[in-house]
């Protein structure tokens, strides 16, 4: 049961033991950013993730060779803590002495941060646990490929993760805020995301003679401007779609009309009930606006990752916890991103809640996810492993 007592002894223990460890958990952090692994690949961090669990009471299990399962306590109700592992195929372009060693691969998504604070917070609880503060279950789950569509969440609920859990909680990095700031709102705090990829084939020939030609190329064009426009007036504009490319390729020679080309990107929104239907329309679009040009089109359409749905009653737990980290005044409304996470499978099965956790140097430049230059002040693992323990302390102690 919730008393402000046994409530206010966890914390102060939480605290104290963050504290001493965190020069070990800047560490952690700084080594795993050094060493990144990609997608389903986080074979060192996963065995530097169990390192750092080993000498505590936690009961690790290891379903597949990336990513992990850490156990705590016998009876109660049990709460997860969730990480993500991987990287980005991104180079990092920072002069930190902890830069990446692994050319093309970056922590540019601040998984690294995500880590070492849950680490932090399984530390702590482990404390408690042994103190006989804890009286719950909870469960550390340290995600592998949270970057690769439609993400590690998926295979780790296949593997029980989420077996008698009853709330689920998570941080993500938020550059764009001040460390010592926390975001958090009830209801819909990212977008749903899928991948798009259009492969065109066509006669080609002399730019003097398009005529003869099916004119690829002009096609690639009218499908990367059209598709956008026509969808954002096919769907509610209420979903808030949004198709952006990354990819564009085609010819080679500024006088040839070529024979294929390609265009991909991803395609965002953040309605889930439009999300349901945004294959097929996006298929049909591509057809219709092709056809007049006579190409042919392969049209790969990815299904990504839902929203992630913050739960009211989770997202209470999660206030109060950053509320007692970091103070109401720092305890910030958040808004609704079109960013993709797969937090939002686990949020499907179970209530729980996302909050954003403040990166940003106060006065400092404000970076931008998924960049090389990402900067993370690491006076954020603290906080961050703080508020992830104190989430879990409070759902667990809390009546049903």
């Amino acid at each position: 049961m919730l008393t402000s007592a046994n409530l206010a002894a966890a914390s102060r223990l939480i605290q104290g033991v963050v504290d001493r460890r965190l020069p070990g958990l800047i560490e952690l952090r700084r080594d795993l950013h050094a060493h990144p692994e990609l997608a389903f690949a986080e074979l060192r961090t996963t065995d530097c993730v169990a390192a750092a669990l080993a000498d505590s009471a936690w009961q690790v299990t290891r379903h597949s060779a990336t990513g992990l399962i850490a156990d705590l306590g016998d009876v109660g109700p049990r709460v997860a803590l969730r990480a993500d592992l991987d990287a980005l195929p991104v180079q990092d372009t920072t002069a930190d002495p902890w830069r990446s060693t692994v050319v093309g691969v970056a922590h540019a998504c601040g998984h690294d941060v995500h880590t070492a604070c849950l680490v932090g917070a399984g530390l702590a609880l482990a404390e408690l646990h042994a103190e006989g503060g804890l009286p719950g279950r909870v469960r550390l789950l340290f995600q592998p490929a949270e970057e690769k569509m439609p993400g590690g969440a998926l295979a780790m609920m296949t593997q029980g993760a989420l077996e008698e859990v009853e709330h689920i909680f998570a941080l993500h990095c938020d550059p764009s805020t001040d460390v010592g700031m926390v975001g958090l709102r009830e209801g819909p705090i990212t977008g749903a995301s899928d991948l798009l990829d259009v492969r065109l084939s066509g006669k080609g020939g002399h730019t003097s003679r398009p005529h003869l030609t099916e004119d690829l190329t002009f096609a690639l064009a009218k499908l990367v401007t059209e598709l956008p426009a026509i969808l954002s007036r096919r769907m509610d504009p209420r979903a808030g779609v949004s198709v952006s490319w990354g990819i564009v390729q085609a010819g080679g020679a500024p006088n040839v009309i070529p024979t294929a080309g390609r265009v991909a990107g991803t395609v965002r929104m953040l309605d889930a009930v439009a999300w349901a239907d945004a294959e097929h329309l996006v298929r049909e679009l591509v057809g219709q606006i092709l056809a007049p040009y006579g190409v042919a089109a392969d049209i790969t359409y990815l299904r990504g990752v839902p929203p992630v749905v913050n739960e009211r009653d989770a997202t209470q737990l999660l206030g109060a916890a950053i509320d007692r980290v970091v103070g109401e005044s720092r305890h910030v409304a958040t808004s609704q991103s079109l960013g993709g996470e797969d937090f939002g499978w686990f949020l499907e099965s179970v209530p729980g809640a996302m909050g954003r956790l403040g990166t940003r140097t106060p006065g400092g430049p404000t970076f931008d996810l998924h960049q090389g230059d990402l900067r993370i002040d690491e006076g954020a693992i603290g906080l961050g492993a703080r508020i992830l323990a104190e989430a879990a302390v409070g759902a667990v102690l809390s009546p049903a």
